[in-house]
């Protein structure tokens, strides 16, 4: 195994330089199966486990993993690091065992900052967006023959994969401010997209999620681009001295049929001319961001403009699941407010000419709810009609009061005229929308917890009827 000769910005707390033993817990999380297939790929032996089978572990098991289903203190004996992410108990058996003797035990960070110490890192950071931008630039640089390795929030599915390591000095990492986690990597390059309320159970106030950014943007070192459509991010990259993107750089902006054409340009010229395969405004701008930092980093605005026109997406970003009867049923991640407002905006100037924006919501967390409920009145604006469930948990505990009840009396608040259906059974949310929905509607499901499957539920239910 070999990794690039390249001095790390900070010693990382693990030396990933040479084989490692290392035992992931909680491996069939998203972030987490992604750092095990990154450390086989290093050439590292990764044990891992998870509390239940899953797909994706099998999917690790033919990548090299050995993956253990339960926890138990036998799984960590003969390792040399444990990593676990912030989900994991920090009473769990296997950590105490390793703690117990003197194995190397560090946070999912730890591991993600010594990868990006072997490389010349490029993180991507911000509130919304990071996952489809990261993507996009990983997209732009391996069409430029860089073969960038990448850890990615998301499935690319142009790669089918979100992770992997190829070698190449150059890595693309998702940098995800959730737990502080890009304030650890070392980065020689940067994009942040926007900068917006969340987190506040681990930083406390939005003064403190800036302050991240803040800092995050000052320990970067090289190139640094920012999104200037966001007015605090702007504010920061006026201070960091960051190159920014957005409208100023945007020309010609034009839907195109589920697609988006425009021009970029960068010191009063043109770098590039696009057609992205991808609806809303906001893409357009996170594809500015890639090419504005591609281009800094020496790659030719035709290059990056090639790869973003074959651009196939993310797996939960305005994912079309089926169409059923004349009807287009999308599944989508979003589950913050100027989320919900991009994907229904870009739904509604599309150009695709649906008669109706049925917009399906499943609010994430009690103490995000507790803390944001009424800033999801005006998310909805772009929809013809807004249905809402109960609180996905994630992970946390009920509070008084807090119910996506709270989400509803927002929008109606907002709005008087909107209709409004709440429907926080699940069962009865799938046999309303499979009546409701008709020829010509598009049905947007969002959030980022178990509405993922919803598509496929009301579309078997329709089709159940159908045949009988």
């Amino acid at each position: 195994m070999s990794t690039p000769d390249l001095a790390p910005i900070n010693p990382p707390a693990v030396d990933l330089s040479e084989p490692r033993r290392v035992h992931v817990v909680g491996v069939g999380g998203p972030g987490m199966s992604a750092v095990a297939l990154t450390l086989v790929g290093m050439g590292h032996t990764v044990t891992g486990s998870d509390i239940r089978e899953r797909q994706i572990l099998d999917r690790l098991r033919s990548a090299g993993v050995h993956v253990y289903v339960g926890h138990s203190r036998e799984h960590v004996v003969d390792a040399d690091v444990v990593t676990y992410s912030t989900a994991i108990p920090a009473d769990l058996n296997e950590l105490d065992e390793a703690r117990r003797r003197g194995i190397v035990t560090v946070h999912r960070s730890e591991v993600l900052a010594a990868i990006c110490a072997a490389t010349r890192a490029i993180g991507v950071a911000g509130t919304h967006g990071k996952t489809t931008t990261s993507s996009m630039l990983m997209l732009a640089l391996t069409e430029a023959g860089r073969r960038p390795g990448f850890v990615i929030g998301g499935d690319v599915t142009d790669m089918g994969v979100g992770a992997a390591w190829t070698g190449s000095d150059d890595f693309v990492i998702e940098a995800d401010e959730s737990d502080g986690t890009h304030l650890r990597l070392p980065l020689r390059a940067a994009i942040v997209t926007n900068v917006d309320v969340d987190h506040l159970d681990h930083y406390g106030s939005f003064d403190a999620v800036v302050d991240g950014f803040r800092r995050f943007l000052a320990a970067v070192d090289g190139p640094r681009v920012v999104c200037a459509d966001d007015p605090v991010a702007a504010s920061l990259a006026a201070a960091a001295g960051a190159v920014t993107y957005g409208e100023n750089r945007i020309v010609d902006a034009e839907p195109d049929g589920g697609a988006f054409r425009f021009r970029v340009e960068y010191d009063g010229d043109e770098i590039a001319s696009v057609r992205l395969p991808l609806r809303g405004r906001h893409n357009v701008a996170n594809a500015c961001g890639v090419i504005a930092l591609a281009h800094l980093l020496g790659v030719d605005g035709p290059v990056s403009a090639a790869a973003l026109a074959r651009f196939g997406g993310v797996a939960r970003r305005f994912d079309v699941r089926a169409s059923d009867d004349g009807a287009t049923f999308v599944d989508d991640y979003a589950h913050l407010p100027r989320e919900i407002d991009a994907v229904l905006s870009g739904a509604r100037d599309s150009g695709d000419g649906w008669r109706r924006i049925v917009a399906v919501f499943q609010p994430n967390r009690y103490n995000r709810m507790a803390e944001m409920w009424q800033d999801y009145g005006t998310a909805f604006g772009a929809a013809d009609l807004v249905i809402l469930t109960d609180i996905y948990a994630s992970g946390t505990q009920p509070l008084p009061g807090v119910t996506g009840k709270l989400v509803v009396n927002a929008v109606c608040e907002a709005d008087p005229t909107r209709r409004v259906v709440w429907l926080p059974r699940r069962e009865d949310l799938v046999r309303f929308v499979a009546d409701e929905i008709g020829t010509g509607d598009v049905c947007i499901s969002m959030g980022c917890g178990d509405i993922a499957s919803f598509p496929d539920e009301v579309v078997a239910v329709r089709r159940s009827r159908r045949r009988h």
